[in-house]
Formats: structure tokens, C-alpha cells, sequence
């Protein structure tokens, strides 16, 4: 049976490959560690794979900005093959740093399918303050995200810096119009958190912690899915297995909605490439 193929890149700073492809491991993806020198010599052909990975941590020590110099060095060195990898209709996640990359390469937010131009940016957050604490995120339910179907709310763990989500207003409204906005910071309920803080840890105009292109197959996003990977990852889960255990019921020890997000996106590759 054919397995899709998931390229997580690592290396210079990059720290969460080892947590993203365990997620995209129990998704059902076969998932391989790839250093990005590996994949910009050729050594490995992007080609071959149907998912890429950029994950969170701090390329380069974020030197010259948040995921500026990975950006840099994808761009000149397999820039046309990232495009011919979007035009096969192949996906691409950027989480955190990785969503910080994609944004310096123009792959997001691709407004009129122009995925070269730079037109928004992820600058430093407005507490002045590194940010490590699990958030609240309702979900547009329009939006063409492949990797959010059927995701309505999620809790996932933040840990940045520079998380602050801006653009000029025209970029703002094609985005909201477009559906483009995929996650917003939110309270316990789903309302967006309106800038509050630390509901929105970092300031974002419009709440906004994740966007995809205009086909939902580019999504980038500044919290962390595949550090939800278990039921015990949840700060929570002490006190709600206490709270189901006065009521006779034991915790869901199945797919978190971390898992879930990474699934979407294998089980889209499965029927569309299968």
C-alpha cells in the first residue's frame, strides 16, 4: 500500500522536526527527517515527497528576523521547485518558524496566486515578552484549509517571540473575504479574543494565528499541533480525568485534535493522489 510522504526539514536551529514528524507518524504519513542542506543540494528530490514540513524552532538564531535567512536559502536554491511543488497541488505546513518562512518566501498568503510576493509579516510581540503557553483557537469554517476540516476549536501551545501577525488593511480585508483566515486566537468559548491579552499572546490584528493560501493547501500558523500529540500533553488533563472519573468516565485517549490536524492533511494527499 502506498504510504504519503512527508518531508520534515531540520537543521540551524530548527528544534521541533522530532515532535512534527511523530504527529504526522500517527496520522498515517511516513514521515522522514530531512537536513535542509540534504534538500537544497539535491541530494533529495522534493519531488518525491508529497507533504513539506517546516517546523518551529529558531533558524539561524533568528539572526536577521524570524525565518529570514531559511527563506533565503530555500528561495535561491530551489525556489522554482517549491513553486512546481505547489503547482502538482501538493501541501505545505509552516508552523511557528516555519510560518514565519513562509510568509519571507511570498509562498503565504498568495493573494492572486502570486506566491513570490512578500505581503504580510510576523513581527515581535507586543508584550515585549517570549510567549510559552497553550491558547485557545476557533476555527473559520468556510475557509479552504485541507489541514482544518472538521475542526471547529482547538488548544495548542504557543512558544515565540516574534508572533505578532500584520498587514496594510486592503491585504487585512482580501484575507478575511477570501477565508484566508483560518485560525483566530480565542477565549474558552470560540470568541475571538478581540487583542486581549494573553488570549492573543502577541498582539495579532485580528486575532489571527493561522492562515492558508487562496486553496488551502498552504496553511502556516504560529501555535504548535504537533506538540498536542497525546492527551496527556494538555495542561488540563489532571483535573478533567479527575472531573470524569466523579462521573464514572475515563479520558478520550484517542486522536487529539493536534493529530487531527496533521491527518487531514495525509488523508487529503490519499484521496486526491491515490
Amino acid at each position: 500500500m502506498r504510504k504519503v510522504k512527508a518531508l520534515i526539514l531540520t537543521g540551524f536551529g530548527l528544534n521541533c522536526d522530532n515532535e512534527t514528524a511523530h504527529a504526522f507518524g500517527l496520522a498515517g504519513a511516513d514521515a522522514e527527517k530531512i537536513h535542509i542542506n540534504t534538500l537544497v543540494s539535491g541530494k533529495i528530490n522534493l519531488e518525491d515527497f508529497h507533504v513539506l514540513a517546516l517546523g518551529g524552532g529558531f533558524s539561524w538564531g533568528d539572526d536577521h528576523g524570524a525565518g529570514v535567512i531559511q527563506a533565503l536559502k530555500l528561495k535561491n536554491h530551489i525556489g522554482r521547485d517549491l513553486l512546481n511543488f505547489v503547482d502538482q497541488g501538493k501541501l505545505i505546513i509552516g508552523i511557528c518558524n516555519g510560518f514565519q518562512a513562509l510568509v519571507n518566501l511570498g509562498l503565504l498568503p498568495g493573494l492572486d496566486s502570486d506566491y513570490t510576493k512578500r505581503s504580510v509579516s510576523i513581527t515581535f510581540n507586543d508584550c515585549g515578552n517570549f510567549r510559552d503557553q497553550w491558547v485557545h483557537l476557533t476555527s473559520n469554517a468556510k475557509t479552504p484549509c485541507v489541514f482544518t476540516k472538521d475542526i471547529n476549536m482547538a488548544d495548542y501551545p504557543v512558544r515565540h517571540g516574534e508572533g505578532k501577525f500584520i498587514a496594510d488593511g486592503e491585504v487585512l480585508k482580501s484575507l478575511v473575504a477570501n477565508n484566508q483566515v483560518v485560525f483566530q486566537y480565542a477565549d474558552s468559548n470560540g470568541v475571538p479574543a478581540n487583542g486581549a491579552f494573553p488570549l492573543n499572546p502577541n498582539g495579532s490584528l485580528e486575532d489571527i494565528a493561522g492562515i492558508c493560501d487562496p486553496t488551502g493547501k498552504i496553511f502556516g500558523l504560529m501555535p504548535h499541533p504537533e506538540a498536542y500529540n497525546h492527551f496527556t500533553n494538555h495542561p488540563d488533563w489532571t483535573r478533567k480525568a479527575r472531573i470524569l472519573k466523579r462521573e464514572g468516565r475515563t479520558p478520550d485517549r484517542g486522536m487529539t485534535i493536534g493529530v487531527k490536524l496533521f491527518k487531514n492533511g495525509v488523508d487529503y494527499i490519499k484521496e486526491t493522489f491515490f
